[in-house]
């Protein structure tokens, strides 16, 4: 409210003296009192404290309680035999501790990686204190303290001004204002208004452009703007992501069919008078089978090479599963000053000799009056380093572009006197020794260069100005105002010598400038369109500087699709809810808006994605399911709210990421189907062996082991690791709420698991039925006959459950095409798997310690043709699906 009350009011308030300042006996007081101005840093995430945040998993908790299954069973063996196998319960738990591990390592990167992006901000500033000037840290300012601005200073707390000459500041990064604000001390409202329409009051961090100027501090710490935007950060929670949603639904089910399985055993081993217990074991052990063991570490070993593949394209992924979240994402937030605009002002257009012409269409002698001009009568230089103004450093690089630069323009014309700008005139005049004659040159407001002009310069010649000639530049000017261009005349006249008179100009021309946007968004905004992700632009800026940008980028085309900050404060939750599918453009909008627009998206059924890079994108970001914001003009509030953080600001990244994020999605979807298509496998196998009697069965506790994680981990983390569909990006984005089965998932688990199940129980059973035995008896006492026969049979259906994995790799790959497209080097890794694991199953099956530790025996060349003929099945019923798929898709097209 301080912006309401006047100058003596504030001081008589704070009881301090704007000639002394505080003494410093009352500023320690103060600082005792009401703490040190800075922002309480949220405490950094311990190593240990990150391992266990990625323990905290549904999937974890199942093989949690598959290890405590597995011990119990290992306990019974050790009390009723003697001897225990403890090698199940250590395989998953070394498991889970790999995910841990994997996912600690790449969150401490991305933390490691934003703390050297992290830039200091306002470390010091100038007070008055017993009527002196010091410099103290930030840090220890207090409520009341004077502090005294330049150009150059960052603002160190919100102040209210006491004096202020040709002051502006840059809050860009707070209200989204791309241009400096120009302030005013004198100025005292009757009510509250909007933050960047305050113009006596300053802010903390931002940055002071032009001018200087005396403030009294009004707020320190969390009692800032910056402050409360924080204390909003703080309200917020994390949401969890739409993978660990469809993985949490998977876990549940998983446990469903446990249960399931124990309880129909448990029947089963009554009705046919087994005993209890060890039907009651073996039952949990086929429980246990139905977990896929090496799921977790999969995704995680997914999800960490995704991160790996988005560094390569400048983005920090703070969060493994924010990768994949991206994939899901269906309308794009993103803030303009800084991410769909270069946040630089640059001239675009010149009006010369009658004519209006883009800079990129003109030539050296045409505009170098103007150009010389413009750059004479700015304070701005950008051959030592870019300072000064961004509408006058516009206008140096703009005369720099053609070859004129500032440092020879000042040797060659000097500056003898000047005229500063002021809000009240809207005008700057300098004066500048021009071969024999001493020159004023006037840049400044259209309107008022135009009032005092009484001739006009048209290629090299001064006459009278005319209606017609004021008509042409105001028709002109109103075409670059349409495009949201910021105009600035330029004029000359006389020096009299004695002082600077701004009246009888020559008119030489303007200029149009804007701060432009990256050249790359366009193209980004389009390709998402085409993937039926919706951009929308949320700033702070004007309603026709924003419309004018969308317009540009494709995001908007009618003015009807934009929408005032002070409109949004008037609609309830509904009719946001409506606006927002409708809006393309929300302008002069507050911290608090963007985050009820984020959160009315979000009601709608969206997954939303927030970009920004100033501290009024915070609350949004932290709000919306993964904030981007920028690495390079990002301040810290804005990086330490954020998901994932463009190192290079480039808002095309975004496009890359959603692409990345799609495919990694796919494949993760597609390796969840493979593994649980195994472990279908195997509890069909074994349930089919029970329910028919057959007293051994065909797999043991070491093989089920070793398929989950060995045959099926190096195909799942191929998979997993797969170039991703070209086409990702045709797609629309999927439903948040679809399962990850959708699309045909359960069909694809249950029928190939119950085709590799119906293979191997092919396998285990040739070995009694080439020996004569075909009946379940006879069977029965053959194995009880002949144990090293039992041996061989399970070893065959052993190796045509692992090798008829290896096979269903191949179709997964792309279930919509042959597996002829995988030949090729964009594949490579598949066909790395595929033979690794026919060297490991050989490995098993023919080394004779491998027969001992997985109870397996060696196979003859016969055997290993039939393992192969049978394992073949899933790829031959996948190119017939394929070929089927291709005729429907015909006749269709016909």
């Amino acid at each position: 409210m301080s912006e309401t009350k006047t100058i003596k009011q504030l001081l008589d308030e704070q009881e301090v003296d704007q000639a002394h300042g505080l003494s410093s006996e009352e500023a320690k007081s103060r600082l005792e009192k009401y703490g040190k101005n800075k922002l309480p840093e949220p405490k950094r995430k311990s190593v240990i404290r990150i391992f266990f945040s990625q323990m905290n998993d549904p999937m974890n908790y199942i093989l949690m309680v598959a290890i405590a299954i597995s011990l119990g069973i290992a306990i019974y063996e050790y009390v009723t035999q003697g001897t225990a196998s403890w090698l199940d319960s250590s395989v998953i738990l070394i498991v889970i501790l790999l995910n841990a591990v994997i996912g600690t390592i790449q969150e401490m990167k991305a933390e490691n990686a934003l703390e050297e992006l992290k830039k200091l901000s306002a470390p010091t500033c100038k007070v008055r204190r017993d009527g002196i000037l010091q410099e103290i840290k930030a840090e220890e300012l207090v409520v009341g303290d004077i502090v005294i601005l330049e150009a150059g200073d960052t603002v160190p707390a919100d102040l209210r001004l006491l004096t202020a000459v040709n002051l502006k500041t840059d809050e860009s990064s707070l209200t989204g204002e791309s241009l400096p604000v120009s302030k005013s001390a004198g100025v005292v409202y009757s009510d509250v208004v909007a933050i960047g329409d305050r113009a006596n009051m300053v802010y903390s961090s931002t940055p002071v452009t032009y001018g200087r100027g005396e403030g009294i501090v009004v707020g320190t710490g969390f009692d800032t703007e910056i402050g409360r935007i924080a204390d909003m950060l703080s309200d917020s929670k994390d949401d969890i992501t739409p993978l660990q949603k469809r993985l949490g639904d998977l876990s549940k089910l998983l446990g469903i069919v446990a249960i399931v399985i124990v309880a129909l055993m448990l029947v089963i081993g009554l009705i046919q008078g087994r005993d209890w217990l060890n039907m009651l074991m073996t039952a949990i052990s086929l429980a246990v089978a139905a977990v896929p063991e090496g799921l977790t570490a999969v995704v995680t070993i997914t999800l960490a090479l995704g991160v790996q593949r988005m560094v390569k394209v400048n983005s920090i992924v703070r969060k493994l599963p924010s990768v994949e979240t991206l994939g899901s994402v269906s309308v794009i937030c993103s803030d303009k000053t800084g991410t769909l605009t270069q946040n630089k002002m640059t001239v675009t257009d010149v009006y010369v000799n009658g004519k209006s012409n883009p800079t990129s269409d003109v030539n050296k002698e045409e505009v170098e009056e103007i150009a010389t001009g413009m750059s004479l009568c700015s304070d701005a230089t950008i051959d030592d380093g870019i300072f000064g103004d961004p509408t006058e450093v516009a206008l140096v690089e703009f005369a720099a572009s053609i070859d004129i630069h500032k440092k020879q323009l000042a040797e060659t014309y000097p500056r003898l006197s000047e005229l500063p700008f002021d809000s009240n005139r809207k005008m700057m005049s300098t004066v500048h020794k021009v071969d024999d004659k001493t020159v004023i040159y006037t840049k400044g407001a259209l309107d008022r260069i135009l009032d005092k002009a009484t001739r006009i310069e048209e290629n090299g010649k001064v006459r009278k100005i005319t209606k017609a000639d004021i008509d042409a530049i105001n028709a002109a000017n109103n075409e670059m105002s349409g495009r949201a261009l910021r105009v600035l005349a330029l004029a000359k006249s006389e020096y009299n010598g004695s002082e600077i008179v701004e009246d009888d100009f020559i008119f030489i021309g303007f200029v149009g400038m804007v701060d432009p946007p990256r050249p790359e968004v366009k193209d980004a905004v389009e390709t998402l369109k085409g993937a039926g992700v919706r951009t929308i632009m949320i700033t702070g800026d004007h309603r026709d500087t924003a419309f004018a940008i969308a317009k540009e980028l494709g995001i908007a085309t009618d003015s009807q699709e934009t929408m005032l900050g002070t409109e949004v404060d008037k609609l309830n939750e509904t009719e946001l809810q409506e606006a927002v599918e409708r809006v393309r453009v929300f302008a002069r909008v507050s911290p608090e808006n963007k985050v009820q627009i984020v959160n009315a998206l979000k009601a709608n059924g969206h997954i939303v994605a927030m970009t920004g890079d100033g501290v009024n994108d915070a609350p949004s970001l932290k709000a919306a399911d993964i904030g981007v914001a920028m690495g390079i003009t990002g301040t810290d509030v804005a990086k330490g709210a954020s998901d994932m953080v463009l190192t290079d600001d480039n808002f095309a990244s975004i496009e890359k990421a959603v692409e990345e994020g799609r495919g990694i999605y796919a494949n993760i979807k597609k390796t969840v189907w493979f593994l649980l298509s195994s472990n279908f496998g195997e509890v069909i196998l074994m349930l089919l062996a029970i329910l028919l009697n057959i007293k051994v069965l065909p797999l043991v506790a070491s093989q089920i082991l070793f398929v989950n994680l060995v045959t099926d981990g190096l195909p799942a983390i191929a998979l997993g690791a797969d170039k991703k569909n070209p086409d990702v990006m045709k797609d629309k984005p999927r439903d948040p709420k679809e399962s990850i089965f959708a699309r045909g998932g359960i069909a694809t688990t249950i029928g190939y698991g119950a085709l590799i199940a119906s293979m191997s129980f092919i396998a285990f059973l040739i070995v009694p039925f080439r020996e004569g035995h075909y009946t379940i008896s006879a069977i029965n006492e053959f194995f009880t006959l002949f144990p090293n026969k039992a041996v061989l049979a399970q070893t065959l259906a052993f190796s045509v459950l692992a090798v008829s994995q290896l096979f269903h790799m191949l179709g997964m790959v792309d279930q919509r095409r042959s597996f002829i497209h995988t030949i090729s080097k964009n594949h490579w890794l598949i066909w790395v798997a595929f033979g690794v694991g026919i060297i490991l199953q050989l490995a098993v099956t023919e080394i004779t310690f491998m027969n001992q530790a997985f109870s397996t025996t060696r196979l003859s060349l016969i055997e290993w043709l039939i393992v192969l003929g049978l394992s073949t099945a899933p790829i031959i019923v996948h190119e017939v699906i394929v070929f089927v798929n291709w005729i429907k898709n015909k006749r269709k097209s016909a």
